[in-house]
């Protein structure tokens, strides 16, 4: 597994615990690294992912799944699928050099192997939606 996949799905799976436990500590995302064990370039990256999430984009974020989930409120969504849409909306967000395509797709291959069996389409219908409106934009 790749540096970046391994980044992206230990983000995911801290998100998964911050969305279902609340506010976590520094002392607690460090319990989480020790647990998980990841690489050391794993865990600068899934820490950048964190740290533009938590806290100040996870509201945006949310606004544009709600608005782009149709017939989904954002409450009931999966955890799982909720959270790898909050980490790629984020990537797409913050243009950080990855391409888009690269994002979703990756979005979809952690949305199948720890979703449903619908995840990975629901994750790529969402993502899909705000892509394109995000190139409209540029």
């Amino acid at each position: 597994m790749g540096v970046r996949r391994e980044g992206r799905e230990a983000a995911v799976q801290f998100l998964y615990q911050y969305d279902l436990g609340g506010d976590l500590t520094p002392e607690d995302l460090a319990g989480f690294y020790s647990f998980r064990g990841i690489s050391p370039a794993a865990r600068r990256f899934c820490q950048n992912l964190i740290d533009g999430i938590l806290p100040d984009k996870i509201k945006e974020i949310d606004l544009l799944i709600q608005q782009h989930a149709e017939n989904y409120e954002l409450e009931r969504l999966s955890a799982v699928d909720r959270n790898i849409l909050r980490l790629a909306l984020y990537e797409l967000l913050s243009g950080e050099g990855t391409p888009p395509p690269v994002i979703i797709d990756e979005a979809i291959n952690i949305a199948k192997k720890y979703g449903t069996e619908q995840s990975g389409r629901f994750v790529n219908g969402v993502l899909d939606q705000v892509q394109r409106i995000l190139k409209k934009k540029n």
